[in-house]
C-alpha cells in the first residue's frame, strides 16, 4: 500500500463508537460509473491522493457490508472493518480503469482477503490453517457447517468434491474447529471444579523427574568411567590411535598415524579396527551406561 495515500485517505477509523462510525460512512455519496472511472483515472496516471481518497471513501460502506459477515468468529466488528479497510487501499492502489470492471467488482477479492489474513492470526492461539489451501477450506467448511451442523459422511464427501479436496483434509479441519484453547493454568475467576481440569494439573514435565535427572547423570558418569577402562585395557599404541583419530581436537589422519609409527597407512588401518573391536567387547556389558553418554 502506498504509504502517502494512508495519511490522505483516512481521517476517520471504526473506533469505540462503531456506530457513529457506521452512519458517517453511510453518508458518503454512492460513485456512479462514469465518476469513479474518472476519479480512477486521475490516480491511476497521476497519483492523484485526493482523487484515491474519494474512491475509498465511496467504498466504505461497502467494507462494512462484508465485514459483518465475519461476525461468527467472535472478533471485533471495529477491527475486522478496519483490516478491510486496508484492503480496499490496496485495490484502489492497483484498481486499471482500462480494464472495463467496477471498482467494487475488483475490491472485494483484495477486501476479503485481508479479513481473512486477521481471522486466521487472530481467532485461535495455535493457528488451525498455515497453507492456502488449508485457508480455503478453512472458511468454506465454516460457512458448510453453520447450514449443516455436525458433517455427515455423504455430505464430507459433497464438500470435499465442491471444494476439490481429499475428505480426509475435510475431516481434519473439521476437526481443528471443533477444538478449542485451554489456558494452561486456568483462570482466577474460574471456579474451583473447572480451575483443577486446566493442563497444568495433568500434564507431566518429566524433565522435573529427580528419578530421571539421576539416572541420566548417573549414566553419563558411568559411561565415561567404563570407557576410560576400556581405552586403559588396551595397549599403548592401540590406545594412541583411538586417541588421535577420535577423541583428540585435532584429528590425526592415517598417513600421519603411519609415519609417526613408521608402517603403512593400512596397517594404522587394521590396528584401529582391531582396538575399535576389542573396545566394543569391553563396553557390551555396560551397553545402558555408554548408551547415556552417547546421548548427552
Amino acid at each position: 500500500m502506498n504509504k502517502a495515500l494512508q495519511p490522505a485517505v483516512f481521517s476517520m477509523v471504526p473506533g469505540a463508537n462503531l456506530d457513529a462510525y457506521i452512519t458517517s460512512v453511510n453518508t458518503f455519496p454512492l460513485l456512479t460509473a462514469d465518476q469513479e472511472k474518472a476519479l480512477a483515472e486521475r490516480y491511476f496516471q497521476a497519483k492523484d491522493l485526493e482523487a484515491a481518497r474519494q474512491l475509498v471513501l465511496a467504498h466504505l460502506r461497502f467494507v462494512v457490508h462484508i465485514a459483518r459477515s465475519y461476525s461468527g468468529y467472535g472478533l471485533p466488528q471495529a477491527d475486522l472493518i478496519q483490516e478491510g479497510n486496508v484492503g480496499l487501499m490496496k485495490a484502489v492502489k492497483r484498481f486499471d480503469p482500462n480494464v472495463g470492471v467496477r471498482l467494487v467488482s475488483f475490491a472485494v477479492h483484495w477486501i476479503k482477503a485481508e479479513i481473512h489474513e486477521y481471522v486466521i492470526r487472530n481467532w485461535r492461539i495455535v493457528k488451525i490453517a498455515t497453507t492456502k489451501a488449508q485457508r480455503k477450506l478453512f472458511f468454506n467448511l465454516r460457512s458448510a457447517k453453520k447450514r449443516l451442523g455436525r458433517l455427515t459422511l455423504a455430505e464430507i464427501d459433497a464438500i470435499a468434491t465442491d471444494l476439490n479436496v481429499a475428505p480426509a483434509d475435510v475431516r481434519e479441519m473439521e476437526g481443528r474447529l471443533a477444538a478449542y484453547d485451554a489456558a494452561f493454568d486456568g483462570h482466577a475467576d474460574d471456579d474451583e471444579d473447572k480451575i483443577s481440569t486446566a493442563p497444568v494439573y495433568y500434564l507431566e514435565d518429566k524433565r522435573s523427574d529427580p528419578a530421571l535427572q539421576y539416572e541420566s547423570s548417573h549414566g553419563e558418569e558411568s559411561g565415561s568411567e567404563h570407557l576410560h577402562t576400556a581405552l586403559n585395557a588396551l595397549d599403548e599404541r592401540s590406545r594412541d590411535i583411538l586417541s588421535q583419530r577420535w577423541l583428540a581436537d585435532q584429528k590425526s589422519t592415517l598417513h600421519d598415524l603411519a609415519a609417526k609409527y613408521n608402517v603403512s597407512a593400512e596397517r594404522i588401518r587394521q590396528l584401529e579396527k582391531s582396538a575399535m573391536k576389542k573396545l566394543k567387547a569391553a563396553l557390551l556389558p555396560h551397553a545402558g551406561g555408554l548408551l547415556a553418554l552417547n546421548s548427552a
